[in-house]
């Protein structure tokens, strides 16, 4: 035998496993929750929804597309924008705020940075994800390069919260957040992301489950993102990657590519790999019945989900008793010890809750512009009043999650006592923001960007999106010039 001849056989026998099978090999059969899935991803596109469903979903693009405005102006939103200007080629779909285009691949990591630049973003506590960031830069940068209609647009943002959410409740929804590794918020944002741009796309059902497929394969992330101090990274594992591993996985179905059939069940499959002890029956749980859009809340502050609730419960004392910042001697809050650790004297202001408190007691609200101004947590004012604050770790509210309560309690120079249990934090399904109140959120976040006159033609352009025959004639609304 000739050298050559040797090795070719030696060559065939190492790879021989990872020959694909031979012909007649019969491919595994699909469980009934994938079957159920796709049957009702594929359907989505002409499905209409329920009224209040409906609004819920105007509701969430609109705090959504203003993250995206607001994050433009953010360290996040630069670092998106300088990748862009580095490298993206030329494409029909928007980054916002700003007057750049780029590939819908492109758009959608550099609109998903934006949307989670800060803590402004939209939050799902079963799934312990931020939907939004993810679902509504995949739809509208696939959305724009297809030219989809504002009905098409409105439903495959609202399956993208349905599909990416059910499969981090499948693996365990927050304990299995709680015992991982893990970032259930790029878990949930890439299938979120996928279902929304798959639905964009209009496929049927045997293309859904090829997109599931590669957005499990493209299924990433882990909580080192908490030592990130300038939320750059996790803008980009929260929201960035996650919004471009979806449109990703839409464009290549589309280009034909096939896929596993099944890749929550069979052999090797998804949920051994991440969560041997998933519950897959929860992928399809209430599918139609309970729409998870609605199951999202929507912050009443731009800060951190944790400083939400103590925010609230000062502006509820102050709304029963007036009083200046310096008539107060002292402010606890009280937190369960894992929520209270992600705030605990951060270097970032909208997630440092004792600067929050501090501002709050000072301005008596809590604006975009105040829980962003970094150099104000050197301001001598801010400095004094934040000393006065006492963060407890309550175990006994550790019991409670994951609903967050927070008790603060303010002491006044007089000796008067003044305190407040939030257990619904305003925004949230147990304690709704009204349309007006999401409407004043997103004047404050577009209005400074894009200018008073864009925002509301933006504003009108999204509770009428049903009469947007292309979704690319929002496109001036959400751009500078």
């Amino acid at each position: 035998m000739k050298r050559r001849d040797f090795l070719r056989l030696t060559a065939a026998a190492a790879t021989g496993l990872s020959l694909p099978p031979a012909r007649g090999f019969k491919r595994p059969s699909t469980g009934p929750e994938m079957t159920a899935l796709c049957d009702y991803m594929s359907a989505a596109k002409a499905r209409a929804l329920p009224p209040d469903i409906v609004e819920h979903a105007k509701h969430h693009i609109l705090d959504t597309l203003a993250s995206m405005i607001s994050g433009s102006e953010l360290p996040p939103g630069q670092a998106a924008q300088r990748y862009i200007r580095a490298n993206a080629a030329q494409g029909a779909s928007t980054i916002a705020g700003t007057a750049l285009n780029a590939s819908p691949v492109e758009a959608a990591l550099a609109n998903g940075v934006m949307a989670h630049a800060d803590e402004t973003d939209d939050s799902h506590i079963p799934s312990r994800s931020h939907p939004g960031s993810s679902t509504v830069p995949a739809a509208l940068a696939l959305g724009e390069n297809l030219g989809i209609d504002g009905a098409h647009f409105l439903r495959a943002v609202t399956l993208g919260y349905d599909v990416g959410t059910r499969v981090v409740m499948a693996m365990g929804g927050a304990d299995f957040s709680y015992e991982s590794v893990l970032s259930t918020h790029s878990i949930a944002g890439t299938f979120c992301a996928s279902a929304a741009a798959a639905c964009v796309a209009g496929f049927d059902a045997q293309r859904m489950r090829w997109v599931l497929d590669y957005a499990a394969q493209q299924s990433s992330g882990f909580i080192v993102w908490r030592r990130d101090v300038d939320h750059i990274e996790k803008g980009f594992v929260f929201a960035g990657m996650p919004a471009r591993n979806g449109v990703t996985a839409a464009l290549l179905v589309r280009s034909d590519w096939n896929g596993v059939d099944d890749v929550f069940s069979g052999p090797d499959n998804y949920f051994l790999a991440y969560a041997p002890k998933a519950a897959t029956d929860k992928l399809v749980e209430k599918l139609g019945e309970r729409y998870e859009i609605a199951g999202t809340d929507i912050k009443k502050w731009t800060v951190g989900s944790p400083i939400q609730g103590p925010l609230d419960a000062i502006y509820a004392i102050r709304s029963k008793q007036a009083f200046e910042a310096g008539e107060v001697k002292g402010v606890t809050v009280r937190l369960a010890p894992s929520v209270a650790e992600v705030v605990d004297n951060r270097d970032i202001p909208d997630i440092c809750l004792q600067h929050m408190v501090a501002v709050m007691l000072l301005d008596k609200t809590a604006s975009f512009h105040a829980a962003h101004d970094k150099p104000r947590m050197q301001d001598a004012a801010v400095l004094k009043e934040r000393a006065k604050v006492n963060l407890v770790r309550d175990e006994e509210l550790a019991k409670l999650l994951p609903v967050r309560v927070a008790i603060v309690e303010i002491e006044l120079n007089d000796g008067a006592r003044l305190s407040e249990r939030v257990t619904a934090v305003r925004g949230t399904p147990r304690n709704p923001m009204t349309r007006e109140e999401v409407i004043d959120k997103a004047r404050d976040l577009i209005a400074p960007v894009v200018g008073a006159e864009k925002s509301e033609q933006l504003i009108k352009a999204v509770y009428e999106i049903e009469a947007v025959t292309d979704i690319r004639t929002l496109r001036p609304m959400l751009q500078r010039g």
